[in-house]
């Protein structure tokens, strides 16, 4: 008898994956969620994401907090480890980077609900927060406060 998983068809999870040239090459994988019918948050902190100026070629480093609310899929962390860390030779403006982000993961999950913090670290000594949300939080649903905060010399 033959077991289907829900893991069936990933390409990166338990695989020996060097990473992606860009972001557009990246391959972001989704699961599908085992509580579909239950709203909850599912939140991914990177506290170490780079990516580059677009026009210096400097690296710029940001406290990333990506939190949703699953729909029928998850995304399989894995691949979205390896689509955030393809950003580090990608030049692009910070509000760029984060928003493109959230994009991204919508298009791939439809979650019910999504949002990005990205907490940027000074650039020419003014730091940079960009937020995006798909809208209002479901109603019922407890959405913790992201925890970053306001710039002081974050560290």
């Amino acid at each position: 008898m033959t077991h289907s998983s829900i893991y069936d068809g990933l390409n990166t999870l338990g695989q020996d994956v060097r990473g992606y040239a860009s972001p557009e090459e990246a391959i972001l994988e989704k699961v599908a969620n085992p509580h579909p019918g239950t709203d909850y948050v599912a939140r991914f902190v990177a506290p170490e994401f780079t990516s580059l100026c677009p026009v210096t070629g400097q690296p710029d480093f940001a406290h990333l907090v990506i939190d949703y609310v699953p729909g029928d899929w998850l995304v399989e962390s894995k691949s979205l480890k390896l689509f955030l860390t393809s950003f580090r030779n990608h030049g692009a403006f910070h509000e760029d980077c984060t928003v493109a982000i959230g994009k991204r993961l919508v298009a791939l999950l439809t979650p019910r609900w999504l949002r990005i913090g990205g907490y940027w670290y000074p650039r020419g000594g003014i730091p940079i927060d960009v937020f995006y949300a798909t809208g209002p939080a479901p109603e019922g649903v407890w959405i913790p406060d992201q925890g970053v905060p306001p710039y002081r010399g974050r560290g």
